[in-house]
C-alpha cells in the first residue's frame, strides 16, 4: 500500500496539484533561498491544489520585467480557480516607480481568472485596487500576511458574496515569511 501524500493524509481527500517554477530570462531555475540551516530548498514555484479529480491545469506566463525572474499563473483549465506570485519589488525585480509589472499582473492575473483567484501580489490593498472590482476579499479587515515587513500582500479573491469565511492564520507564521491565509468559499 502506497503512503498517501501529506495533504490527503490529513485531508482524508483526493488532490490534484499542479506547479509552475519561476526562471530567469536564460531559462535557468529560479532558486529559492537556502533554509535557516544553509541547505537549498529548490526552485521557487507557484502551486495550486485542488480537492478531487484532476480538472486539467493551464500555465500562463505574465509579463515580467525581462532582467527579472519570469512569473506564472496556475489555473484550472475552467479557470475556476488561479494563483500567482507576482514581481517582488525586490532592486532585480520592478523596483521602478510605480511597480508597472506588478500592475500589469494583476490585470493579467484577473482577466485570466473566473472564480477564486489569489496568491502573493506582493502589492498592498491601495495597489491591488483592480482585483477588487466585483470581487469580495476573503479578509477585508486587511491584515498582514507579510511577517517580515507586517504588510498585507497576499489575498484571495471570489465573486461578490461568495466568501464564507476567512482565516489568517498567524500560529504558522513560523513556516515562511508570509503566514497562510484560509478561505472557505460558496460554489
Amino acid at each position: 500500500m502506497r503512503a498517501l501524500p501529506p495533504l490527503e493524509r490529513r485531508t482524508g481527500r483526493a488532490w490534484s496539484v499542479r506547479s509552475a517554477g519561476l526562471a530567469y530570462p536564460d531559462g535557468s531555475p529560479y532558486q529559492c533561498r537556502p533554509d535557516r540551516s544553509g541547505r537549498p530548498r529548490g526552485v521557487q514555484s507557484v502551486t495550486l491544489a485542488v480537492a478531487g479529480a484532476d480538472p486539467g491545469f493551464v500555465v500562463r506566463a505574465l509579463t515580467s520585467p525581462p532582467w527579472g525572474a519570469r512569473r506564472y499563473a496556475v489555473c484550472t483549465a475552467d479557470r475556476a480557480f488561479c494563483t500567482s506570485h507576482f514581481s517582488s519589488g525586490s532592486v532585480h525585480d520592478d523596483r521602478q516607480k510605480g511597480r508597472p509589472y506588478r500592475h500589469i499582473q494583476v490585470r493579467e492575473l484577473f482577466e485570466l481568472g473566473r472564480g477564486v483567484i489569489g496568491g502573493d501580489l506582493n502589492l498592498v490593498p491601495r495597489d491591488a485596487a483592480p482585483a477588487y472590482k466585483g470581487r469580495d476579499e476573503c479578509d477585508p479587515r486587511r491584515r498582514w500576511t507579510y511577517v517580515t515587513r507586517k504588510r498585507k500582500i497576499d489575498y484571495v479573491f471570489a465573486g461578490e458574496g461568495r466568501v464564507r469565511r476567512c482565516f489568517v492564520d498567524r500560529a504558522r507564521s513560523t513556516w515562511s515569511d508570509h503566514v497562510p491565509l484560509h478561505a472557505w468559499v460558496r460554489r
